[in-house]
């Protein structure tokens, strides 16, 4: 966890966060006044709990808004479509809410209240939002990032994270060439290579120096990045770097001692205790909540295919280190589906899916018993998707480190299914690797508490499905 926090973008979406959560439970404490102010008994009975009703009222909210996606740093969407997401949480929070109450009769705080609370939370939190996000785009703000490398290396910034919202870290000040480097990055953000590190470090206002020369034998100005060391500059790797902005790990730049020094791959007793445990829980709690729709679902295929049809599905898949388990699921294709034994991607409008499977996908209902494999430890609730032998096999001999996200237990839901779409190919099992990748490096409890709420945006939006 704590190497997340050391991402600038994560601390200032925490800050965002932690306002927006005093917003939202001073909106019912305003709520509370305005209702019961003409009743100066009733205003005082209401003031014993109203600390804890607030408490309830931010926090669930909050939690409906991260489940939306709204504390996600590289979200791409115009005014519009962030304040239609914004309103969307907060009436995924007001159900929610509501359900809460019936449960816990005693954090009851009225129809009055409720409604004029998620008014004032609703404007309050958009106009405050508004304004951070204005302050966090704005250049002066940011860190200021100097590369060194301008070949082929460092033009990969310049490619891949070329976007503003790829950028709300940091502002990319320019390049400074290698020795050996062949410039590969537009000529204006290039700097003077015959001006000392220190004096471009000091004159620019320079935060942090990128190192991303295309061949470092011998090249590297050490003596250079050491003064800029000693002014408080940072020194980072071009790989860490792009992990630490972009969430991901890039395989062309990757290097086995890289791997090997870079830290992360937390497999201590006790994080594994920690995370066998959330599992535990957290499964036995979805199953719990979701068992009324899993009969729904059981019933609903019953009705489309006809007594003595499979309900269930069982599939070969690889796990941990390697090893092959029976993942299972609600049956979504046709039962001839693959009679001739050949394993194929599931492709757009897949003729295979019946009417019910296309529900059940588009909604990830079909994912549901696999709940079971949590539980037996064949999975976890948050990891690597767990693909078929015939698919492992294939890409671990085109793309490089694929086995590696065999190193944890797969998961229910995952990173890369929040960053990257559905992936049906060898193009996208390369680049939805660069994405598990990043969490078979840094997971945590926090990272799968954080997956996990955001994967309610995917079931709801149907992002990826097929």
């Amino acid at each position: 966890m704590l190497r997340l926090f050391r991402q600038p973008i994560v601390r200032w979406l925490t800050l965002l966060g932690v306002v927006e959560l005093l917003l939202l439970a001073t909106s019912l404490n305003l709520a509370t006044w305005i209702r019961f102010a003409p009743s100066p008994d009733d205003l005082q009975a209401s003031q014993n709990t109203v600390i804890m009703r607030a408490a309830m009222f931010a926090v669930v909210i909050l939690l409906g808004m991260a489940a939306l996606g709204e504390y996600r740093g590289n979200l791409r969407m115009s005014w519009r479509g962030q304040l239609a997401r914004h309103a969307i949480a907060f009436v995924l929070g007001g159900l929610a809410l509501i359900v809460g109450y019936y449960v816990i009769p005693q954090a009851y705080v009225g129809r009055g209240v409720l409604g004029m609370a998620l008014v004032f939370g609703f404007l309050s939190t958009a106009a405050f939002r508004g304004l951070f996000m204005r302050l966090v785009e704005m250049d002066a703000l940011k860190r200021r990032v100097l590369i060194l490398g301008a070949g082929e290396r460092a033009a990969q910034i310049h490619t891949r994270m070329r976007r503003r919202s790829d950028r709300r870290g940091f502002y990319l000040v320019g390049y400074v060439p290698g020795p050996h480097d062949m410039p590969r990055v537009p000529e204006p953000l290039l700097m003077p290579r015959d001006v000392p590190l220190s004096v471009l470090a000091q004159r620019e206002r320079i935060s942090e120096i990128v190192v991303g020369v295309d061949d470092r034998r011998g090249s590297l100005p050490m003596e250079d990045l050491l003064a800029c060391r000693q002014l408080g500059v940072q020194i980072t790797d071009l790989t860490t770097f792009v992990e630490r902005e972009a969430g991901r790990v890039q395989l062309t730049m990757l290097d086995p001692s890289w791997l090997v020094f870079s830290g992360g791959f937390n497999a201590t007793p006790v994080a594994l205790f920690v995370k066998r445990a959330f599992d535990i829980v957290a499964s036995l709690a979805i199953a719990l909540l979701c068992w009324p729709l899993m009969l729904g679902v059981m019933l609903a295929i019953r009705l489309e295919s006809g007594r003595g049809q499979p309900i269930l599905y069982r599939q070969e898949r690889v796990g941990e280190q390697g090893r092959t388990f029976w993942l299972y699921k609600f049956r979504s294709m046709r039962t001839d589906a693959e009679m001739d034994g050949v394993a194929r991607w599931a492709k757009a409008n897949d003729d295979r899916v019946t009417r019910v499977g296309k529900v059940c996908r588009k909604l990830r209902f079909d994912e549901l018993p696999q709940l079971w494999n949590v539980v037996r430890g064949d999975m976890s609730i948050v990891g690597p998707r767990p693909e078929r032998p015939q698919f492992v096999s294939d890409l671990e001999g085109k793309i490089r480190y694929y086995g590696l996200r065999h190193s944890i237990k797969p998961g229910l839901a995952g990173w890369a299914q929040l960053c990257y779409s559905y992936g049906a190919s060898e193009e996208d099992a390369a680049e939805k690797l660069k994405y598990d990748l990043f969490y078979v490096k840094n997971h945590s409890l926090f990272l799968d508490l954080v997956i996990l709420i955001e994967t309610v945006e995917v079931v709801i939006f149907g992002r990826g499905a097929r």
